[in-house]
């Protein structure tokens, strides 16, 4: 059986790209891909407004809760995607990084987070593509 490659989403409040990224990415790979997210400072609750952008599109994050990143969830990663969080993500040998450059949604209009959607979405498209490539004939 082959390994299914698992994603870590890494913001500061857990609340909006990182629940936003997980939720594409759970939408667009199934169960190809695992997805997590974590927050170097969580929130006690997701951005209402990141889950209405989500909605939009027929993506259900509403029941995600935000966590604190640990060191464990780090090094169960095969891919760590950080947003934001500068250098507070811990640093694990064989663990691929990334750092997508997005703006906050929090205490964004619903405009502004449909655009941080839709940059996510072109982001998780190309990691899919990248972690379990269609195979060519």
């Amino acid at each position: 059986m082959a390994h299914t490659p698992r994603v870590l989403f890494v913001c500061v409040h857990n609340a909006g790209r990182s629940q936003m990224a997980a939720g594409l990415l759970r939408a667009m790979a199934g169960d190809r891909i695992e997805a997590r997210t974590a927050g170097s400072e969580p929130a006690d609750a997701l951005n209402p407004v990141a889950v209405a952008a989500m909605a939009e599109i027929g993506i259900d994050i509403s029941g995600a809760r935000p966590v604190a990143l640990t060191d464990d969830a780090v090094g169960l990663a095969d891919v760590v995607v950080t947003m934001g969080c500068g250098e507070v993500c811990p640093y694990f040998p064989g663990i691929s990084y990334r750092d997508w450059v997005l703006s906050d949604p929090a205490g964004q209009p619903i405009e502004v987070v449909r655009g941080i959607r839709e940059h996510l979405r072109i982001l998780i498209g190309n990691l899919i593509a990248e972690l379990v490539p269609v195979p060519t004939r």
